[in-house]
């Protein structure tokens, strides 16, 4: 096994050179060597005795190893996508998820995490030690460790399952969007498209053969073409093209609709997250999820949700009738965003093909990264000789000031065809230091930006801009750790209705006069964005933030009620709760056509089913932290500091409501939020 790069866990993956044929060797030789050593540990701390040091930390670092090995290959899936790569990736998936339940139900195991939280001292409750013990001890019961055994067995089969329907979900999204395309000969189509996206639309289509110009299905490109393109009909064939992936709806471009359709795949995912929370106790999966979370109940969080819709639909309904008039005509869906840019341009004269030009995409990464040396006087450095996956991906060091390397991480920055949608930062490597072990913590951070073309570098959206900024609030959550133990450092641990709170801080800089000319640098003549432009972009901060709000709580609604109102001799009735929940709080009306949660990986393919309320829950903490800043001076050293320590550094080894406490003195407060969407004073 000494060859194969999976398990050369000591150093960066090699992931060049990491074959579809490694995958299952090295996964079942790591299995099979925790196993080993579990029950070596098991037989020895019983003859001696067990303390966290001898128990648990080896159980960490069985962890970690585990980790070292799986984690390249789950990442390699959602950024370089094969035939070979997913068949290995898929015929792994019940193994793993096996061991994980094996462990989590081990009574030897829960135990011995017993024994050893009676011997942590009163005075070290709140310590990392601790943490990691209780947070293994809440999730031995979450995993039915005190179950009897036919109860056990039939826990695990159920989230064997479930881990294998996730990964068909994602699957049946990036097939359905692959195999997607709109050919267009007539010039008069691309009416105001940008030129990138039609240069791209040309190398595709000669890439093919064709004449004219292949549109493909990628996020960059669907968003340009709803935005910016005058041909209606070209707007309507995307936008049903992307609201119909992985469902019955789609066309048949899309491939073979009953193979990829997740129709039945919701449906089962929903009827085992339901049973999986009954063998525990739970009424339903909604209260399951909430156990690892900040917000205490169900009724809590839908009673947040619902009240922020209430303050906000005026503003929203308002903003929809201002833009229908504007238009002068009612509109559908897929008109929304073109005539919403068309109206920002009128009252701000800002576009964002006017800002692109000014935003080249290594400009903002050089301003990004002055912004982060004002904070945490860090510097970032690439490193060139590193093994990366694909030829657009980068590795970035960070520098204390002291030279003391703190961690890294990889940029991927590209839409790619092989590539899922959206943007993400996974941890790649974990901090730890402990018995020996030690290791420095590396983050995966990933985009869909539009690539280079022949004319131009890459140029930036500012919504663009802020999805970095937000991806890199995560990494900096990840390296800036302070704990040594894997399992609750990091992000790790972390409540997750609190994990957006770094990166949704983090984008309030892309705003900022002063940040603004940091990132800016027009790509032919370096000027930095003109204050006219930057004024006119900042004035349009709160455009139509009444309809985005509503937007994120249609779907935060949606997810919650789902799962906790479930009932298995109904099943899931998705699309007449979604028109329910809809018809409640959305004000622009969506087709019948739609299958939006078909697509909806975050809750089915993702960590935040019956969880997506945590953007607007944290969105509320990371208002209020901004507000601190902008009382203090948002480049003042001493609540930058103090946001390092109390929050940045702390992993999960405490109550993110005690963190937030610390660092503001107080509870957070849902009006700062309320003032930067500009709804501060409307009442329900």
């Amino acid at each position: 096994m000494g060859t194969n790069p999976l398990l050369a866990a000591d150093r960066l993956p090699e992931f060049s050179a990491i074959k579809p044929e490694h995958i299952e060797p090295a996964l079942t030789y790591r299995l099979n060597a925790n196993r080993e050593c579990i029950e070596t540990l098991l037989t020895d701390v019983e003859s001696r005795g067990a303390d966290f040091t001898t128990a648990i930390l080896p159980l960490e670092e069985l962890g970690d190893q585990l980790g070292r090995v799986w984690g390249p290959i789950g990442h390699l899936h959602g950024v370089m996508n094969s035939p070979e790569l997913r068949k290995a990736y898929n015929d792994c998936l019940p193994a793993l998820s096996r061991y994980q339940t094996e462990i989590a139900q081990d009574t030897r195991l829960w135990r011995l995490y017993q024994k050893v939280a009676e011997t942590l001292p009163d005075d070290a409750a709140t310590s990392p030690a601790a943490s990691v013990v209780n947070h293994a001890l809440r999730d031995f019961h979450l995993a039915g460790v005190d179950l009897p055994a036919a109860q056990k067995q039939q826990f695990k089969t159920l989230v064997e399952e479930l881990t294998q329907l996730g990964a068909r979900f994602e699957q049946n999204v990036l097939d359905s969007m692959a195999a997607w395309s709109a050919h267009v000969t007539d010039p008069a189509q691309l009416a105001g498209l940008p030129a990138w996206v039609i240069e791209q639309a040309a190398l595709n289509a000669g890439e093919s053969s064709l004449d004219g110009w292949l549109f493909r299905l990628d996020q960059p490109t669907y968003v340009a073409i709803l935005t910016y393109g005058e041909y209606r009909n070209l707007r309507w064939r995307f936008y049903r093209a992307w609201t119909t992936r992985a469902s019955d709806q789609a066309d048949d471009a899309q491939g073979d609709n009953e193979n990829v359709d997740n129709t039945a795949t919701i449906e089962r995912i929903l009827e085992l997250r339901h049973a999986v929370a009954g063998l525990i106790g739970f009424k339903n999966f909604a209260a399951y999820s909430l156990a690892t979370k900040m917000a205490d109940s169900v009724a809590e969080v839908l009673g947040f949700l619902t009240g922020l819709a209430e303050k906000s639909h005026l503003t929203a309904s308002e903003e929809l009738a201002e833009l229908e008039c504007f238009a002068g005509a009612s509109l559908e869906a897929w008109d929304i965003a073109f005539w919403s840019e068309k109206l920002r341009e009128e009252r701000y004269s800002v576009s964002d093909e006017q800002l692109r030009p000014y935003l080249p995409l290594d400009r903002v990464l050089a301003g990004l990264f002055k912004v982060m040396t004002r904070l945490y006087g860090l510097t970032a450095q690439q490193v060139d000789d590193i093994d990366v996956w694909h030829d657009d991906v980068s590795y970035i060091e960070l520098t204390q000031p002291d030279g003391v390397i703190v961690g890294g991480f990889y940029m991927d920055l590209f839409a790619r065809p092989d590539k899922r949608s959206g943007a993400w930062m996974d941890g790649c490597i974990n901090r730890k230091d402990f018995a020996g072990h030690f290791a420095q913590p590396v983050a995966q951070l990933v985009c869909n930006f539009a690539p280079v073309s022949e004319a131009t570098p890459s140029l930036l959206t500012h919504n663009d801009v802020l999805t970095l900024f937000h991806e890199f609030g995560h990494t900096l959550h990840h390296l800036l750790t302070r704990v040594d133990y894997p399992s609750v450092s990091g992000i790790n641990g972390v409540a997750w209705d609190a994990v957006e709170l770094p990166s949704q801080f983090m984008e309030n800089f892309a705003w900022e006069p002063e940040v603004l000319q940091m990132i800016s640098g027009h790509y032919e003549t370096g000027e930095s964005l003109p204050d006219e432009l930057r004024d006119k972009l900042q004035a349009s901060r709160t455009f139509h933030a009444g309809l985005q709000m509503l937007r994120q709580l249609e779907l935060a609604i949606f997810d919650l009620r789902l799962h906790a109102e479930y009932d298995p001799q109904v099943g899931g009735n998705i699309n007449a709760l979604l028109g329910e929940i809809r018809q409640q709080v959305a004000v622009i009306k969506q087709p019948d056509f739609n299958r939006f949660a078909n697509s909806f990986s975050h809750i089915f393919a993702g960590g935040y089913a019956a969880g997506y309320y945590s953007y607007k829950w944290a969105e509320v903490l990371a208002a209020d932290t901004w507000a601190a800043f902008e009382e203090s001076g948002i480049f003042t050293t001493d609540i930058a500091e103090r946001f390092r320590c109390e929050i940045l550094e702390i992993g999960g080894t405490r109550q993110i409501s005690d963190a937030f406490k610390a660092f503001r003195g107080r509870t957070p407060q849902i009006e700062p939020l309320l003032a930067q969407s500009g709804i501060a004073n409307e009442t329900p």
